[in-house]
């Protein structure tokens, strides 16, 4: 025969712990306390599990030995110890607010707001992956913190990718450039999409359609974008590739190329020179600017690649490597005659050439 019933002891006793850090968890914070009568209604009302206000205190008392062993690899006899000290307890009583809080957890919630930051401001995740992935963090933090930072972040000039695959993309490229006993870097293909006039929610596929091979090196962030930093077979040269606008990324099973090519960069001042500034011959270039212009372009250009020096009182220079293209004179129009190029003479001249074609077309 089986044990009947009612044996003397309450069912479902031993979930009930667990179940108590769980409310706590999601109901309390600093800002925001629940007494043990909350807890017990929780457990009756919405769980189907007897319980008791003085049980309450109890459960608390092992869930917090419990975390302190879990966090800190210790037996139970110093836990019980530690957590005579209420600094060393997960779990805390406010007596002034006259309930619980989680003190302490694995991830502090100012953490968990700066990476809802860079996921809301990621220009490479669509907004499907941007509300899945806020949702996943949002359940390391209380309710009430959760509801923060579960908002439609607004980005200055945020532009969200549409592809559904830049993840899947990622994990290809990392698993090309894997290096283990088992594994040599390889190179990938893939097709390349652009933006298309006459459609601009349908990418167009670059080159016709015809497959990119690359050694992929290194995966680069710059103004929210992922970018892979590859040796391109066609060009026999480094170059970078917007990840979102790679499609059908494929491992080809053949050892990478350009080694040498890599190792000859330096990526910081790669990366200051190639984004924002694609293309272009790489220039030894002299700049002057205004004072006020420092912050900016100390931000642009950086401190180790480049050399600054005091023109006179109210302007400085700087001389760093530059890729010299329009797109780097455009740059530099934003300045208007709070800039212009020292040296050398052939960049000055062609960007006075530069200003005199854009004059042309307004004549």
């Amino acid at each position: 025969m089986g044990k009947k019933e009612n044996s003397g002891r309450k069912a479902n006793q031993r979930l009930k712990p667990y179940l108590v850090l769980q409310y706590l968890l999601k109901h309390t914070d600093e800002e925001n306390v629940v007494n043990a009568e909350d807890i017990v209604a929780y457990l009756t009302e919405t769980c189907g599990i007897e319980a008791e206000r003085r049980a309450i205190y109890k459960d608390i008392e092992e869930i917090n030995k419990v975390l302190y062993i879990l966090e800190n690899g210790c037996d139970i006899y110093e836990a019980e110890e530690a957590v005579e000290y209420e600094g060393n307890r997960a779990v805390v009583y406010d007596k002034s607010r006259r309930g619980f809080y989680v003190q302490q957890r694995q991830f502090d919630y100012t953490d968990i707001r700066l990476l809802a930051e860079c996921i809301y401001s990621s220009k490479f995740l669509n907004d499907g992956q941007t509300k899945r992935l806020i949702k996943a963090i949002s359940a390391l933090v209380s309710k009430a913190q959760a509801k923060e930072i579960n908002y439609e972040a607004v980005v200055t000039d945020r532009v969200k990718t549409n592809s559904k695959s830049v993840l899947n993309n990622i994990t290809a490229l990392n698993n090309a450039m894997h290096k283990s006993k088992g594994h040599t870097p390889e190179k990938v293909s893939f097709k390349y999409l652009k933006c298309s006039i006459n459609n601009l929610n349908q990418n167009a596929e670059r080159r016709n359609g015809e497959r990119y091979i690359v050694s992929p090196y290194k995966l680069l962030i710059n103004d929210g974008y992922y970018y892979l930093l590859a040796f391109d077979e066609r060009s026999q040269d480094m170059r970078t590739y917007r990840v979102d606008r790679m499609e059908d990324v494929r491992l080809m099973g053949e050892k990478r190329e350009g080694a040498e090519a890599y190792e000859a960069i330096d990526i910081e001042s790669y990366s200051q020179r190639t984004f924002s500034m694609f293309g272009g011959k790489t220039e030894n270039v002299t700049l002057r600017f205004r004072n006020q212009l420092l912050d900016t372009i100390v931000d642009k250009f950086g401190k180790k690649s480049a050399i600054y020096q005091r023109a006179d009182e109210e302007h400085f220079t700087v001389t760093t490597k530059i890729n010299v293209s329009p797109s780097f004179f455009a740059w530099l129009c934003t300045f208007g005659k709070r800039a212009r190029i020292v040296s050398p003479a052939p960049v000055v001249n062609d960007f006075k050439k530069y200003l005199d074609n854009i004059r042309s077309a307004y004549e």
